[in-house]
């Protein structure tokens, strides 16, 4: 099915786009009070992600209400643990909750590599539901956690602002820690080749604790891994977020990956010099929503005017937070659709 709205995939490709494409990370959650609703339909949140139908509405709400030019399936990272015999619990107010972690070589008989058509199926379903429902008004993206961040939360049980169990595993057992990782790399290899199949037309890879390596411990731990991934994955364009990884961009931009994704944290002008064949994602501070819809026009008119004519998707350098008011959210959105008006 032709797309009626192809910004994003043309930008992707780093072709000249009439304006930039506009979506945002955990677009689809709380600061919509529709999706509160669906949540509370669903009873908890694993219910939510493992409900294709209900998945399916709230990955299309901000589409509708937002005006966004990409739907992103509603899902969560910590289906591949899950799906490799490592079940996770989502702890109101406090996050996700492994009852058991891999911490030693013989841990590793208690995992699979996961099979996406069994284990994640709900995901799949939701997707071709979700696109079937979009009826080619705006692409979909895919996602898995980077294999470095899945690690963390196997070894470490639970979010962490050090990661040091899982940081412990890097410098006493590197053995161990290389072989979780490649069975995570090769489950997330199949999860996502599983989702371009069921009809995402780009998939984005989530590397959220990147930020607490080493750039040494980056380039023996996260880069082989995330290559090994864009080499598989050839279909459709990948995005790669390594989140704080500011050290590590231009390392990032020489993987056969289609957009690297930017946080608040790098600058525009510094990234587009480090990385200069790739189009770039982000990267407006999620707290700058917070701001008056003056300040927000101006925050986000400086961030459009500092990625000039190179190819990039505009989005936040994070999740948009989930007490973040929807028409400050808009406000963005209308932003970066006026601005590039203008420049015509």
């Amino acid at each position: 099915m032709k797309l009626q709205n192809d910004l994003l995939l043309r930008a992707a490709r780093g072709e000249a786009t009439q304006r930039p494409p506009v979506w945002l990370m955990r677009q689809a959650g709380r600061i919509l009070a529709e999706y509160r609703a669906v949540r509370r339909e669903a009873g908890s949140f694993i219910n939510l992600v493992t409900n294709p139908e209900l998945a399916a509405e709230v990955t299309i709400q901000p589409v509708d209400i937002l005006g966004v030019d990409a739907a992103i399936i509603f899902s969560d990272i910590l289906v591949i643990p899950e799906a490799m015999g490592l079940p996770y619990e989502m702890v109101e107010q406090r996050g996700p909750n492994f009852p058991e972690v891999i911490r030693k070589a013989s841990d590793l008989s208690r995992l699979r590599t996961a099979d996406p058509h069994r284990d994640l199926s709900y995901v799949l379903d939701a997707i071709k539901i979700t696109k079937s429902r979009l009826n080619g008004r705006v692409p979909l993206i895919g996602f898995a956690g980077a294999p470095f961040t899945i690690f963390c939360y196997m070894t470490e049980g639970r979010g962490s602002k050090t990661f040091s169990e899982a940081k412990k595993i890097l410098y006493s057992d590197p053995e161990l820690a290389h072989q979780l990782i490649g069975m995570i790399t090769d489950s997330t290899i199949a999860y996502l080749k599983a989702q371009i199949a069921a009809g995402a037309d780009l998939v984005q890879v989530f590397d959220s604790w990147a930020g607490i390596l080493s750039p040494q411990q980056y380039e023996t731990y996260a880069l082989p891994y995330l290559r090994r991934i864009c080499e598989a994955i050839t279909e459709v364009p990948v995005t790669i977020f390594a989140k704080g990884a500011f050290f590590a961009r231009e390392a990032i931009g020489r993987l056969p990956c289609s957009v690297v994704g930017l946080d608040w944290n790098m600058d525009i002008a510094e990234s587009k010099a480090l990385i200069p064949g790739k189009t770039l994602q982000g990267n407006l501070d999620p707290c700058v929503l917070y701001a008056s819809y003056e300040q927000i026009r101006r925050e986000t008119k400086n961030m459009l005017t500092a990625y000039g004519a190179h190819p990039f998707i505009a989005n936040l350098g994070h999740g948009v937070y989930p007490d973040t008011d929807p028409d400050k959210v808009r406000c963005f959105i209308d932003t970066v659709k006026e601005h590039a008006a203008m420049l015509h």
